[in-house]
C-alpha cells in the first residue's frame, strides 16, 4: 500500500493550492486539561446552546478511553452532556442500563450528565451522495442538541483499522440498528453484518458521518478534537485491548474531520515506534475511509498543520 504521508510543503505543491485554502489542524504535545482547552480555543468556534460531547465511554475492562480528569474542564466549560449510543455487538454497553453503569464506573457521570441517545429509539438522517446508505439511523435524543463537540481517542480498531473523528460520529452516533446498517453497508436483509465487503463498510462509515455533519447546519455546529495517547491497536470498545506499544503523541483539533483523521494517521507513520498501529491500519485498508469521505465532500485530506506549542 502506498503510504499517504506528505509534508505540508509537498501537499501545497501537489494540489497547487495555497496553505490558506486548506483546513487547519492544530496540535500540541501537551496532553493535559490545559492543552485540551488550548486546542479548543484555537479552533475559533464556540460550542453554544445545548451541547453534546460525543466520546467513547469505553467497554468494561478497557482502561484506554479518555480520562474524565483530562476532559472535565472542557466538558464543564461548554456545559456539555456526554452522549453515547448502545452497541450492536453485545458486550457491556448493548443496553441502556448497562451502558449507564459502565459510564458511571469509568467516572464520566462525576463530571457531567450522560445521555444514551438511543434509549428511547432512533431517528433517520438523510445521506446525500452515498454509494451504500440512503439514511443513517441515530439515537432519537440527537435532535435535542444544538451543537456537538466530538472528543476522540485516536487508536487502532479491529474492523476499521483506526478509530478517530469519522468513526466517532458515524458508528458512535448511530443507534444499535444504525450501527448494524453501517456494518452491512446498507443491506437491510444482511444475515451477517460482519461479513460485508471491507471497502463497502469503510465507505458506509464515511457516508454516515457526512449525514451527521450535514444535519448540524452543514457542519457549522460541530467541532473535533483527537487525543493521541494510549495508542493501542485495539479500540476502546474492546474489553481486553492490546497494550500500547508506542509513545503518546499529543492533542489535535480541527473543524474538518477528514483533515483531523488524516493528520493523526500521518503522525503515526512519522512515529519511530508506530509499526504495530501502521500494520493494523493497512491490514484493514483503513485509509479508504478518508478517501471516500473526501470524495463525497465530508472534508479534505489536505491540511495546514499548526503547532501551538
Amino acid at each position: 500500500m502506498k503510504i499517504f504521508l506528505l509534508s505540508m510543503l509537498m501537499i501545497s505543491v501537489f494540489t497547487g493550492a495555497s496553505f490558506a485554502e486548506n483546513p487547519a489542524v492544530f496540535f500540541t504535545k501537551n496532553i493535559t486539561p490545559e492543552g485540551l482547552m488550548a486546542i479548543y480555543n484555537k479552533l475559533g468556534r464556540e460550542a453554544e446552546g445545548k451541547v453534546a460531547v460525543k466520546l467513547s465511554t469505553g467497554e468494561a475492562g478497557n482502561t484506554h478511553y479518555l480520562s474524565p480528569e483530562l476532559i472535565k474542564d472542557l466538558v464543564q466549560k461548554v456545559n456539555g452532556t456526554i452522549v453515547e449510543c448502545n452497541t450492536a455487538y453485545g458486550g457491556s454497553r448493548s443496553a441502556t442500563a448497562m451502558h449507564k453503569q459502565v459510564a458511571e464506573d469509568h467516572g464520566f457521570t462525576k463530571i457531567a450528565k450522560v445521555d444514551i441517545m438511543d434509549e428511547n429509539g432512533e431517528i433517520s438522517l438523510p445521506v446525500t451522495g452515498g454509494k451504500h446508505l440512503k439514511q443513517d439511523f441515530v439515537g432519537s435524543h440527537f435532535k435535542n442538541y444544538d451543537f456537538v463537540l466530538v472528543l476522540n481517542h485516536f487508536k487502532g480498531h479491529a474492523m476499521g483499522g483506526f478509530g478517530g473523528a469519522i468513526k466517532n460520529i458515524s458508528i458512535g452516533i448511530a443507534s444499535s440498528r444504525g450501527k448494524a446498517l453501517i456494518h452491512a453497508a446498507g443491506d437491510y436483509k444482511s444475515k451477517n453484518i460482519w461479513a460485508t465487503d471491507q471497502d463497502s463498510f469503510l465507505e458506509s462509515m464515511a457516508e454516515a458521518a457526512k449525514a451527521v455533519s450535514d444535519s448540524l447546519d452543514g457542519g457549522k455546529k460541530i467541532m473535533y478534537i483527537s487525543v493521541m495517547n494510549h495508542l493501542s491497536v485495539d479500540c476502546d470498545c474492546d474489553g481486553n485491548p492490546a497494550k500500547p506499544d508506542m509513545h503518546d503523541i499529543g492533542i489535535l483539533g480541527s473543524l474538518d474531520p477528514v483533515a483531523l483523521d488524516q493528520a493523526c494517521v500521518d503522525l503515526v507513520y512519522k512515529a519511530p515506534d508506530g509499526q504495530s498501529l501502521i500494520k493494523r491500519m493497512e491490514s484493514r485498508h483503513g485509509i479508504h475511509t478518508l478517501e471516500h469521505a473526501a470524495e463525497i465532500g465530508l472534508g479534505s485530506r489536505e491540511y495546514n498543520f499548526v503547532s501551538i506549542d
